[in-house]
């Protein structure tokens, strides 16, 4: 990513610091409190690395972050799909339910899982560099680009 000081394997190395969560998540093994760390810990990281080295937006940085962790977190949910669900997948219902053949309500399904865990990262990437792109401001010789 042009103008974040991070390289593109940076970028990478931090967001699949979230990875863990979502494959202890679909497969059911940590409780709620090892989940909360696994949650946090990572965007924590994310955000005092960025702070850290004082990258120029730091908005951009921790937004191309949440996109890439979405990414992951797509895959990793599509590749633990048939275990997280353990062959109780999600269906249509009500008025829906039934009108479309058994393959393409899962491929309907799965690309809605896909696309809704890109956005979700994406949105925690947006909502942490915002939170970022404010603390950047309060650190003294900090200069983000004005963009």
């Amino acid at each position: 990513m042009n103008g974040t000081k991070l390289s593109a394997l940076g970028i990478i190395g931090l967001a699949a610091l979230g990875v863990p969560r979502v494959i202890a998540h679909d497969l059911r093994l940590v409780g709620p409190v090892v989940n909360a760390l696994l949650v946090f810990v990572p965007i924590a990281v994310w955000l005092l690395y960025v702070l850290w080295r004082r990258v120029p937006n730091p908005f951009r940085t921790l937004l191309g972050i949440g996109f890439a962790y979405g990414l992951m977190l797509a895959v990793a949910h599509q590749l633990l799909w048939e275990h997280a669900y353990a062959g109780n997948p999600p269906s249509l219902g009500g008025n829906l339910a039934g009108i479309l053949p058994g393959t393409a309500e899962v491929v309907l399904m799965r690309g809605f899982a896909f696309v809704s865990s890109v956005a979700t990262g994406t949105a925690v990437g947006a909502a942490l560099g915002a939170v970022g792109w404010g603390l950047a401001r309060l650190i003294p010789g900090h200069s983000p680009e004005k963009r």
